[in-house]
């Protein structure tokens, strides 16, 4: 059997003695993302004000061409980044603001962003939720989809893997269909099965919003959220930042300019070395099949760590630029 803890030396050593099983959690960040660190620092220190120009002329077009690989997307520019999650779903709602409560479908297995949120919203008025249980489990799909039938809302808010319990949502081309960027606005949260199970989602990336980040099976670290923006849905988001100002040549002249990409959804300055840790996976995929491919490494760390694909995946990631494991 393998070991791969030559990938983790760092996070190891720093810590001899600790046992850590919390996959769900902070897992231990493999020794690339170390080299990620020190890549965002040393262009800080070189390049002084113009890293600017390499963060979004080389950085952030590699970390949107590596999500859009896995997550099945034929258009790496739909993506847009921000610190984290919460604040991408603040701009999404705050596109869809109008005379009245916003109706949202959702489900009793939201995230605390997520469902703190909205439960503040209802208080002020902002949002009328109506709430679909999880549980019995086998039956949640088929009634999300009938209660989305019965009464179409405004915005479909759902966790493709809650993160409660980890019960999977299959059923996001029949809310697709009903998806349009004058009626109904589907988002799906992502954070719980990016990277930590297969996702194609190239059949709906024409109608559904996505949100996921680099904290959790990417082993990215924080500062790296990201929502996939369908084009023409949400052209343009209410609570902006100068960021948002680079791409607007794109939108109306005469208003508050917006790009038709997903650099609509950015915000303003923030420390973008997260970003440079989502790099390390273009690495990941160069390097990972010097010992028998993805598979079979898929294969032997789920054996050691019991991990599955949550373990395969981010295996690749920590893979960037180290020797080939012992054979």
């Amino acid at each position: 059997m393998k070991s791969y803890k030559h990938l983790f030396s760092r996070a190891l050593a720093a810590s001899p003695g600790r046992l850590h099983f919390a996959a769900h959690s902070h897992h231990l960040w493999p020794d690339a993302s170390y080299d990620g660190h020190m890549t965002a620092w040393d262009d800080a220190a070189v390049l002084a004000d113009k890293k600017w120009e390499r963060v979004f002329g080389e950085v952030i077009p590699e970390a949107q061409a590596n999500i859009a690989r896995e997550l099945g997307l034929p258009d790496p520019r739909t993506i847009g980044f921000a610190p984290n999650t919460h604040e991408l779903l603040m701009r999404l709602f705050s596109a869809r603001r109008g005379g009245g409560p916003i109706e949202v479908l959702t489900s009793d297995g939201e995230f605390h962003s997520f469902r703190r949120q909205a439960a503040r919203w209802e208080e002020d008025g902002y949002v009328e939720r109506r709430v679909v249980p999880c549980e019995p489990f086998a039956t949640f799909g088929g009634r999300f989809v009938a209660a989305l039938r019965e009464k179409t809302p405004d915005i479909v808010f759902l966790s493709h893997v809650m993160f409660r319990s980890g019960l999977r949502f299959d059923a996001i081309e029949e809310v697709a269909a009903l998806a349009s960027p004058d009626g109904m606005w589907a988002a799906l949260d992502l954070y719980h099965s990016f990277m930590a199970m297969p996702c194609d989602f190239s059949r709906v990336a024409d109608r559904v919003f996505l949100l996921g980040g680099g904290y959790k099976y990417a082993m990215a670290g924080e500062g790296a959220g990201f929502i996939h923006a369908p084009p023409g849905y949400a052209t343009r988001p209410s609570f902006t930042g100068w960021f948002a100002d680079f791409g607007a040549m794109e939108g109306k002249q005469g208003e508050v300019a917006y790009g038709r990409d997903g650099s609509r959804f950015l915000g303003a300055t923030y420390d973008p070395t997260g970003l440079y840790l989502q790099c390390r996976l273009r690495h990941a995929r160069a390097r990972g099949r010097d010992d028998g491919g993805p598979d079979s490494a898929r294969r032997s760390i789920a054996r050691t760590a019991g991990g599955g694909d949550c373990v395969w995946r981010s295996w690749r990631f920590a893979r960037s630029g180290d020797p080939a494991p012992e054979r």
